[in-house]
């Protein structure tokens, strides 16, 4: 039976860590691209979700700065699984009111990919109903890092002094700048990390994992981590009483 939807309380901005495609291939004796296939259904089952329950933003963790570590024909095969998604559903997507956005090393990427991805973004910028990021060559700590250099040729050139340097200011020259911050981070898979993904956007998220691979993953499972979510108490640094009387 399908968990109902009718929650208290829905975070306004999802991460997903997608783990265990080519383990669902594997344990089917199915080449490991068969699996990233098999997961695209996962994604379109989330951004579905996302609409559904008022969801402002879905970032999903594409494609790793260390999944360039993999074999050179599984790369191959997962950029052209991006490409021939992308040309796939952009329609759709673009229909329902989604904004695309890609954070990443776009430099890395192949020019053809890179400009779909360029595209989208422009076809879909004017759309309010979701935003969508998509982690693309993406590491945390490459973002942060990349902040920390913007900055400093700020402070370099004369236009930034040093002690105006806040956790604002910071944030702002970070990926994921101009919106708000995961409240709920979903891993699937098995493994309890974080695996280098939004490193600096991720201190106060509530964290939930589940040992499902992702082309197994189902509405009832996000409908399961959004309730448990909404269970949770967010104190920020401060106690539960605090959190339930201001006053205290």
């Amino acid at each position: 039976m399908r968990r109902s939807f009718a929650l208290v309380r829905v975070p306004q901005h999802v991460a997903i860590i997608m783990d265990g495609n080519g383990r669902w291939a594997q344990r089917r004796g199915l080449p490991r691209a068969a699996g990233h296939r098999a997961g695209l259904s996962a994604v379109r089952m989330s951004i579905e979700r996302c609409m559904t329950l008022g969801i402002g933003v879905l970032t999903i963790f594409a494609f790793s700065t260390e999944n360039w570590r993999r074999p050179q024909a599984e790369v191959g095969l997962l950029m052209g699984l991006f490409l021939e998604a992308l040309d796939a559903e952009i329609d759709e997507l673009a229909a329902q009111g989604v904004c695309i956005r890609f954070v990443g090393a776009r430099g890395h990427l192949a020019p053809a990919l890179v400009t779909r991805m360029s595209e989208a973004e422009v076809r879909t910028q004017a759309n309010s109903r979701l935003t969508l990021v998509i982690a693309m060559a993406y590491g945390g700590r490459h973002d942060i890092v990349d902040a920390a250099k913007r900055l400093a040729i700020e402070v370099k050139a004369g236009t930034l002094h040093p002690e105006l340097i806040d956790e604002a200011r910071f944030n702002e020259q970070l990926a994921l700048h101009g919106l708000p911050d995961p409240d709920l981070l979903i891993r699937t898979g098995g493994d309890h990390r974080i695996s280098n993904f939004l490193l600096w956007n991720l201190a106060y998220t509530e964290l939930w994992f589940s040992d499902r691979l992702w082309p197994e993953f189902s509405a009832d499972d996000f409908a399961t981590a959004v309730a448990a979510f909404g269970e949770r108490q967010r104190r920020y640094g401060q106690t539960s009483a605090q959190v339930s009387d201001p006053s205290c």
